[in-house]
Order: structure tokens, then C-alpha cells, then sequence
């Protein structure tokens, strides 16, 4: 997870091994097909190695410290 100046972004690793990240606020559905599809508001569609739970999981544990900072009033 990545937070900075108000971007959120969570890593994931596409099937060819490469490492991206990805604006957690894009993503629209998460689907298992049997490979993790992710699909994004912009309509942009990636294929990752993680599960749809690590993803979920992902996107939750950046919302989390997202919200901490932001209501503790502590810096991005």
C-alpha cells in the first residue's frame, strides 16, 4: 500500500511478474476467472497473480491507514 499526497495505490503483480500499482479508488470489480481480474472505472481491465481475497485485503488495509491519518490529522 501506498499513500501519497492523496493518491491511493496498492501493489499487485501482473502474470508476466511485473510489479504495478494501482489506484485502489478505480477499482470496480474483482473477479476471479480463474486468474484475478481486476476492472477498473476507466474501463482498463489487468490480469494479476493475487488472489481476489489478497486483493480485497489490499484495498482494505489501504482505506484503513487512509482514514487514520486523515481523522488523526497527521500529514500524507
Amino acid at each position: 500500500m501506498i499513500i501519497r499526497g492523496g493518491c491511493k495505490l496498492i501493489k499487485v503483480t501482473q502474470l508476466n511478474q511485473r510489479e504495478i500499482v494501482i489506484n485502489a479508488d478505480l477499482i470496480e470489480i474483482v473477479e476471479s476467472t480463474p486468474d484475478t481480474l481486476i476492472s477498473l472505472t476507466t474501463g482498463r481491465k489487468l490480469v494479476v497473480k493475487e488472489k481476489v481475497e489478497d486483493v480485497i485485503e489490499r484495498v482494505i488495509t489501504y482505506r484503513k491507514a487512509y482514514y487514520q491519518r486523515k481523522y488523526s490529522n497527521d500529514p500524507l
